[in-house]
């Protein structure tokens, strides 16, 4: 049983942690994706 949980905590974790990061900058990601794509319009 200790052997089960010392392996969520070493490797849950970091995964959630992970999982967390990566949903909140994928909004962000998006963001600068459509302002690159729009920049060769604004040089026109």
């Amino acid at each position: 049983m200790d052997m089960g949980v010392q392996f969520l905590t070493d490797v849950g974790f970091p995964i959630a942690v992970t999982f967390y990061l990566l949903h909140r900058i994928e909004g962000k990601l998006d963001i600068l994706i459509e302002t690159i794509h729009q920049l060769p319009e604004k040089r026109a």
